[in-house]
Parts: structure tokens; C-alpha cells; sequence
């Protein structure tokens, strides 16, 4: 008998395999020929919109209605179609669209829509966004630069399903699950929006703590990083010094340092084994802020050090910016994660090549800079703003791993 792991009790029928042209009463992409116009009333859907938590449209293009009315011809999506990313970096993402009104695709998302009398269109979905689907999608790819799928592969894959009763019931299940993600998602997005508006208020002073007593703190000067931090620049290893052996000293690199965060796996992480007697200044401390000097993220990729990676050695084109007297380090940070750093970093980082950024430059950006301790309750508040989203992004994590094991079970 063919069933899934997990099921719901009133039923237990066998699955049955079909392939997806079976399941499907259409099937295509959109137009292979570019629209000659960028303006118009009628959006044109591409790749870049497509994500499996849904459609954005924050970066939507548009085109004229006689553009849009030659490529509806070819490709009429319909509210509740599945739309599946087949070209591309992000092949294999797909979401229901739920846009009811018309609009143009390009041939880098292909539209599907189940059998209405005997399959389930989000049922569908869930497949193809399993592991399962995902795995089958990945293993048919082909391109080197550009990968792709065909829509006749997308047509050769076969999955189990159920009566469609059954899958009414899995997707229903899965759905609150999605919409309880969603309000979760929804939720860090406010309160990322709240802390942006509260920095801006804060560091523009439209908004000032008084001290304990209740007096009001004196004028804000302006400071540079430079001059409130101890500065610190990473050292020039050897490439062959970087190993992969776990038993050396764990070296603090520019790839392990993402936004707000410093990530680890076997792939990134590398280690020193020789003598680091010569090396104390470049070890890493908790409470530093460690900064990337690299890349397509520039000026974006930085952390709060914690215990777990003190004791790291600092590689070249990493900054370390450590607390001095008078400063709160927190403060710092707060601005280093801020927008206006952001933009600051934009416009002095090389445009050529590699975009980084120097140690002067960093060094001379300029921050408003009040007594320590108005430094200290304002670094306090936005630290308790960040722990909140934290942890509703933990929320996020657990219940994506919770649905993900459910998928695992209740799919064949």
C-alpha cells in the first residue's frame, strides 16, 4: 500500500502516482520575446517576483496594453494558478497567484492549473515546494550559467496523490500553518519598521531621554568612529595558513560575517594551527563590532560579537571596532546598522570590481554623538527593539522546520 507517514484518520486509501501534465488541465510559460515598451498599465511578471512565500511586487515591471494583450493571448494566468520559476537563479520557487487581474509573464515562470475536479491547485504547491519537489526540480536542471527546466520535464514529474478529498483536507491544514508563518512574517516586518522609525527619530533627536533625575541631557556633538573606537584591522594570512581543521584557532573572515549576524558551516568556516603568539591583537572580543570591508554586501555585513565567537583571529579586509571610555558600544553598533551608514558606505566604496570600502573610510564617518548616558538608554532601547525581533525570527525558523517535517510525512 502506498500512504504517507502521517494521515489523517478518515482516511486510507492508496495514493496513486501521476505525472504533472496529468494533473494539469493547462500548462505553459510566457512570452520568449521581450516587450519593446517599460511603460504601461499592465504588470509583467518575471522570475524576480516569484517566491514561495508568495508574489512580490516591491520591484514590479509594467507594459503597454497592446504589448500585454499579444502576450495574454499566449499565457492566461488566472487567480489560483500556480506560477513555478523555471529559468534563472531562484528555479524552482513557485506561489499561487493571487492577483485577480490580468497581467503579462515572461517565459521564465511557467503557469499551472490543476484538474479542478480532481486536483487540488495548492495541493499541488505543497508538492512542489517540498523537499521531495524541490529535489525532483534540481535533479532535471541543465545550464551552466543560466539554469533552467523545460516545461516538458515540469510535465514528466510524478508524485503521489491522493483522492481529492484528502488533499482538500492536507492543504487546509497547511494553509493555517502557512497563514500562521505569514502572520509571524508580518509581524517581524512591523517591528523592524518600528525600530527604523524609532532610529530615525532618536538620532535625528526628534525624541530625547532624560536622566534618572529628570533633568535634560546637554547639546549632542558630532564624533567620528575613529575617534570613540578603537579601530582594529585584520591580519594578512597566508591562504594556505586557512585549513579546514577543526582543531586550530577559528579565523573571523569576511564570508562569516552576514547581516547582523555571523554565520558558520563547514563550507565557510577555516582555522589557523600555527603559533599566534605574535597575533594577541588580532583576537576577537565579546562585545565587538566586526565588520566586512568586501563584497556586494559592503557596509551591510556586520555583527555584535558574542561569547561563542570571541576568541576568533581577525582576517585582512575585516574591522573590528572596540569600545572606548566614554562610549557605549552598543550605541555604535546601532548606528552602524543604520541606513544613513548604509548610504554613507554607497557612496565612498570603490564602484569597480570588488566593491569595498577602506579603514578611513570607516574611520571618518561621523556620528551625533551624546554624554554616555543618553548613549546608554538610547543603545538599551533599540537593543530590546532587536531582541524581539529576534526572537519572532526564531518563530519564523522553528515553524518553517516544523511545517517542513510535516511535509516529510504527509507526502510520499
Amino acid at each position: 500500500m502506498v500512504a504517507p507517514k502521517l494521515r489523517f484518520k478518515e482516511f486510507d486509501g492508496d495514493w496513486s502516482r501521476y505525472k504533472i501534465a496529468e494533473v494539469t488541465e493547462y500548462l505553459v510559460d510566457g512570452t520568449h520575446f521581450s516587450p519593446k515598451t517599460t511603460e504601461g498599465e499592465f504588470k509583467y511578471i518575471t522570475s524576480k517576483n516569484i517566491r514561495n512565500d508568495g508574489l512580490d511586487l516591491t520591484n514590479i515591471s509594467y507594459i503597454s496594453k497592446d504589448e500585454h494583450e499579444k502576450i495574454y493571448k499566449r499565457c492566461k494566468v488566472q487567480l489560483g494558478d500556480i506560477l513555478l520559476t523555471k529559468d534563472g537563479a531562484n528555479t524552482g520557487n513557485c506561489c499561487l497567484n493571487t492577483l485577480d487581474e490580468e497581467f503579462s509573464l515572461l517565459s521564465s515562470v511557467a503557469v499551472l492549473r490543476g484538474k479542478k475536479d480532481s486536483f487540488n491547485n495548492n495541493f499541488i504547491l505543497q508538492i512542489l515546494q517540498s523537499d521531495l519537489g524541490q529535489d525532483t526540480i534540481i535533479s532535471s536542471m541543465s545550464g551552466q550559467a543560466i539554469t533552467r527546466i523545460t516545461l516538458a520535464k515540469l510535465k514528466d514529474y510524478s508524485f503521489f496523490f491522493p483522492e481529492l478529498t484528502e488533499q482538500t483536507q492536507i492543504t487546509s491544514f497547511l494553509s493555517a500553518v502557512d497563514e500562521k508563518i505569514s502572520q509571524l512574517t508580518q509581524k517581524h516586518e512591523l517591528l523592524s519598521q518600528y525600530k527604523q522609525g524609532m532610529m530615525q527619530k532618536l538620532f535625528s533627536q526628534q525624541i530625547r531621554f532624560k536622566a534618572d533625575d529628570g533633568s535634560e541631557f546637554g547639546e549632542w556633538g558630532k564624533a567620528k568612529v575613529g575617534n570613540i573606537t578603537e579601530t582594529i584591522f585584520g591580519y594578512p594570512f597566508d591562504s594556505k595558513e586557512m585549513v579546514e581543521d577543526t582543531n586550530g584557532i577559528p579565523l573571523m573572515r569576511g564570508i562569516n560575517i552576514g547581516e547582523c549576524h555571523i554565520r558558520h558551516s563547514f563550507e565557510l568556516d577555516r582555522f589557523f594551527l600555527k603559533d599566534t603568539s605574535k597575533l594577541e591583537k588580532y583576537f576577537v572580543r565579546v562585545n565587538d563590532i566586526v565588520l566586512s570591508m568586501d563584497g556586494s554586501k559592503v557596509g551591510r555585513n556586520s555583527a555584535f560579537v558574542t561569547e561563542k565567537d570571541a576568541g576568533s583571529l581577525l582576517v585582512q579586509r575585516v574591522c573590528i571596532l572596540r569600545e572606548k571610555a566614554n562610549t557605549n558600544i552598543q550605541y555604535v553598533y546601532q548606528w552602524i546598522i543604520s541606513k544613513e551608514f548604509h548610504r554613507y558606505v554607497d557612496q565612498v566604496k570603490t564602484s569597480s570590481g570588488i566593491p569595498h570600502i577602506s579603514g578611513k573610510q570607516i574611520q571618518d564617518y561621523e556620528i551625533s554623538y551624546p554624554c554616555l548616558e543618553e548613549q546608554t538608554k538610547i543603545a538599551n532601547f533599540l537593543s530590546a527593539i532587536d531582541q524581539k525581533i529576534e526572537v519572532v525570527a526564531q518563530q519564523i525558523e522553528q515553524a518553517k522546520t516544523w511545517k517542513k517535517g510535516l511535509l516529510q510525512q504527509m507526502f510520499v
